[in-house]
């Protein structure tokens, strides 16, 4: 079922929230990534995966973690803490909607500074394949306290399911579980979310 039918019926949105738990930075260590299943903002489940700081593998990883699994059948709409894992491990937000065929959403607290992302950029292997990447992602979305990038659905559609998807603040619970469990997992204990 479509997400405007989802909102216009007041069904439960299954969705999943991906974020990378802390880690070292060190060339090449691995990053684990927490992605936590909700109907709504209600816990369902869980999976956990591991991409290269500063690499290539975060799209065919969340790929692997979901395709054949019993998870990617139930959900309609896939959220990713901001568009890169361990670093600069850059997302390609289109290749993944349509791998997956969901509506995938990369959601950012604030609006990003894009010079600053791009002079860090500039300071790793490949800068021009990562920013193509990066600009694949389209234009950053304002609607209320998100900023967003969104493939697969419209800007108004998603703003509506991010707020539905929302317990309180502008962290979707769905993220906000990923964070706070990668945390756990890796540290012994959650942190805040910021």
């Amino acid at each position: 079922m479509k997400l405007e039918s989802l909102i216009r019926l007041n069904r439960a949105i299954r969705v999943i929230g991906f974020d990378d738990a802390p880690f070292v930075r060190r060339r090449g260590s691995q990053v684990a990534i927490a992605g936590i299943i909700c109907a709504n903002t209600r816990f369902e489940g869980m999976v956990w995966g591991r991409v290269r700081q500063d690499g290539w593998n975060a799209t065919d990883t969340i790929c692997k973690l979901l395709i054949g699994g019993k998870f990617l059948p139930q959900l309609h709409i896939l959220l990713l803490d901001g568009i890169a894992f361990g670093g600069f491990n850059v997302i390609d937000l289109p290749l993944l909607s349509q791998r997956l065929a969901l509506p995938c959403v990369a959601v950012m607290r604030r609006q990003p500074d894009i010079i600053a992302i791009e002079e860090a950029i500039h300071r790793l292997p490949q800068p021009e394949k990562r920013l193509k990447i990066l600009r694949r992602a389209g234009t950053i979305h304002e609607f209320g306290p998100f900023f967003f990038q969104v493939c697969g659905e419209t800007p108004e559609i998603t703003a509506a399911v991010l707020q539905r998807l929302t317990d309180c603040g502008k962290v979707p619970e769905a993220l906000r579980l990923a964070h706070l469990i990668g945390a756990a997992i890796v540290k012994g204990e959650s942190g805040s979310c910021a």
